[in-house]
Order: structure tokens, then C-alpha cells, then sequence
């Protein structure tokens, strides 16, 4: 058949395209775990004062 032209992507568009998609791949990896990370947070928790005459290690 005469005239048919293939459509070919150029090694550069390929290169750009595996990095943007690449890319796009990471990000919404990174925001997953960003919201489960947020959702599972617990604030500290408050412990008792201690006690004014308690003896603190100053030695290992």
C-alpha cells in the first residue's frame, strides 16, 4: 500500500511520557499514604505530673 504513514513517537516524547506517568505514579502513591498517615494520628497523650521529691538518674 502506497502513502500509508505509521504513527511513531519520537524517543524524546517517549522519555517524557515514561517520566510524567512515572511521576503521576509517585505523587499519588505519596498522597495515599500522606492521608492514611494523617487519618491514624493520634495526638500524644498526657501523662501524670511526677512527683515533686522523686530522684532523677543523672548517670547511666
Amino acid at each position: 500500500m502506497q502513502g500509508k504513514e505509521e504513527a511513531l513517537m519520537s524517543l524524546a516524547m517517549t522519555i517524557v511520557m515514561l517520566i510524567s506517568g512515572w511521576l503521576a505514579v509517585a505523587a499519588a502513591m505519596l498522597w495515599g499514604v500522606l492521608r492514611i498517615a494523617r487519618r491514624h494520628h493520634h495526638p500524644p497523650v498526657q501523662s501524670a505530673p511526677a512527683p515533686k521529691n522523686a530522684k532523677v538518674a543523672t548517670a547511666h
